[in-house]
């Protein structure tokens, strides 16, 4: 892994978030698609096999959002490996668009799933697993979670069933940033301990910094224990990368006026200055 061409990837799709929302001078979930930057930016830059030019490529690896108001972080990571255009993300959330709050399935784009009520995601993965083990096809699952998300009952039957088939061929990823829509996970249902659940499940645990490029590769590339899923918690900040953003849940859900634009903007340039 080129670890350097990684974090140009993150900054990329972080300018390309803020571009747009501000463009489609509307409400857009910022903060929970800004938290998932470097995790997508991993398995998009340097894990999965995926081909944009053949996107039903059979043996291709399968990505799942199931936390679908990130999509913002979605879009941008597809956009960077080639699924979608500069211009085709100028539409988001425009009328008669295909890109819209939460994924909707689009092959062509690259998008495996439709998402909108949390908690399916993962049901839906344990699915995609079980029958590339039954038809003995060799990819693998990916699918991103919330831990606001883990709220929902049908995420933990999920987990059940993905340990009672064995299914060494998924792996989940907890973007683990303590915020949801109502405030702090905490307040909300208290899931502290969460790796200890998930190992108590069944699955192969590891946790790790969420926008540590290095420790995210080796986290993915570990998952490889037979006969045992895997999940990665990521501990990341909601709205990493904007400092006005960042563990301000106002952000969760917000427009990006021209101030605020502009602010963002000089702040990833700034970045982009430093790095080069």
């Amino acid at each position: 892994m080129d670890a350097q061409k990684i974090r140009a990837f993150a900054l990329r799709m972080r300018r390309m978030i803020i571009e747009m929302s501000h463009q489609c001078n509307m409400s857009a979930h910022l903060g929970g698609g800004l938290s998932m930057v470097e995790i997508n930016a991993i398995l998009f830059g340097a894990i999965m096999r995926l081909d944009p030019k053949n996107p039903r490529w059979t043996d291709r690896d399968r990505y799942i959002l199931s936390k679908g108001h990130g999509v913002l972080g979605y879009f941008s990571a597809l956009h960077a490996v080639g699924f979608i255009s500069a211009e085709k993300l100028k539409t988001f959330l425009q009328n008669e668009s295909d890109l819209i709050a939460h994924p909707v399935m689009n092959m062509e784009f690259g998008i495996e799933s439709s998402n909108g009520s949390l908690g399916h995601g993962l049901s839906m993965a344990v699915g995609v697993a079980l029958a590339a083990k039954r038809h003995r096809q060799a990819y693998h699952i990916y699918v991103l979670l919330g831990d606001g998300e883990c709220n929902e009952g049908a995420v933990w039957e999920a987990m059940m069933l993905a340990a009672q088939y064995q299914l060494d061929n998924l792996t989940a990823i907890v973007d683990m940033n303590g915020y949801q829509s109502d405030g702090k996970t905490e307040r909300v249902i208290n899931l502290k301990n969460m790796a200890d659940r998930w190992r108590q499940f069944g699955w192969h645990v590891q946790e790790v910094d969420g926008h540590d490029i290095d420790n995210l590769y080796q986290a993915f590339c570990s998952c490889t224990l037979a006969d045992q899923p895997h999940v990665v918690i990521a501990r990341t900040v909601k709205g990493k990368g904007i400092s006005f953003m960042e563990n301000n849940n106002d952000w969760h859900h917000a427009r990006l006026t021209k101030n605020w634009y502009e602010q963002a903007v000089m702040e990833l340039d700034g970045k982009t200055s430093c790095s080069t």
